[in-house]
Formats: structure tokens, C-alpha cells, sequence
């Protein structure tokens, strides 16, 4: 397993939980793809707008890596009526230590699915 995919994530989400748009735009390629199952978007610009709205907290839970993926079992919190808490997990894509891309899943078991990813890549820290 690769500890530097798992501090490049660890990372990256201390910087939304900081609102710290320096940092994660730092640890972020310039062409990161964010998306959803509504759709992705691409790049530094939107992922900057996205942090921009602040007020996001990511709890992690479990934390699944094998080669440059990293899954995490997520509580997203925003803090306003408009966006309640959610579990879900993000699938993270780690290359030379920048996100170049993460994508929101309804559930870790979708993420695990979607990237070929098991228990057995379970990341114990």
C-alpha cells in the first residue's frame, strides 16, 4: 500500500475542511476531474469555484487504496439547510502525489464496484 496516496488524500481533505483553496489547489493537477453521478466537471477554475462555497466538513471513515486509487467512506457535512449530511465514499485518482481526480459515490459499495477496489484494500493506519 502506498502511503503517499493516502497523505496526498488525507491531505487534500484537510485543506476542504480548512476552506484552505491555496493548499488544494496545490495538491491538485491542473486538469482534475470532479464529478458526481449528475455529471464531471474538469480543472483548477472549477474546482476552485466548488471550494470556494465553503463550509463543506469531510468525516472520514474507512479507507480502501491499491495503485494509485484511494477510496474513502465519507460524511459530508455543509452546514446549511440546502445541503443536508450525506454518507457516501469519494474515489480519489493519486498520480505523483496530485489529485487528478475524485468522484462522489451514494455509497462505498458503489465506489469499491466502480474502481475494482475490495476489502481486501483495506488501508489500516
Amino acid at each position: 500500500m502506498s502511503i503517499s496516496e493516502i497523505a496526498t488524500v488525507l491531505a487534500w481533505q484537510d485543506a476542504v475542511n480548512a476552506n484552505d483553496i491555496g493548499t488544494l489547489l496545490d495538491l491538485s493537477s491542473t486538469d482534475i476531474a470532479i464529478g458526481d453521478a449528475s455529471g464531471a466537471y474538469q480543472g483548477l477554475d472549477t474546482l476552485r469555484d466548488w471550494a470556494a462555497e465553503g463550509g463543506l466538513t469531510l468525516e472520514s471513515g474507512r479507507m480502501f487504496e491499491y495503485d494509485g486509487i484511494v477510496v474513502v467512506e465519507e460524511t459530508e457535512t455543509w452546514g446549511t439547510e440546502d445541503h443536508p449530511d450525506s454518507a457516501g465514499a469519494l474515489a480519489f485518482r493519486v498520480v505523483d502525489d496530485q489529485v487528478v481526480s475524485v468522484f462522489r459515490h451514494p455509497t462505498l459499495t458503489d465506489a469499491l464496484e466502480d474502481t475494482g477496489l475490495s476489502e481486501k484494500d483495506l488501508w489500516e493506519g
